[in-house]
């Protein structure tokens, strides 16, 4: 949750319950599917899962 915190919610003001929960939505398959991770050798976790199977 660091890195949600950090990105989305810390940098942003959301005037309503329903913007904060559909910028977490959008947030969290941006990062499962298009953000790509050092860690992962610069595949998307989805991308890095596919690739295992």
């Amino acid at each position: 949750w660091g890195t949600l915190k950090v990105e989305k919610y810390y940098l942003n003001k959301y005037e309503t319950y329903e913007a904060l929960k559909e910028a977490i939505d959008t947030y969290i398959w941006f990062y499962h599917n298009e953000r790509y991770q050092e860690r992962l050798n610069g595949l998307s976790p989805l991308e890095y899962r596919a690739q295992a199977a």
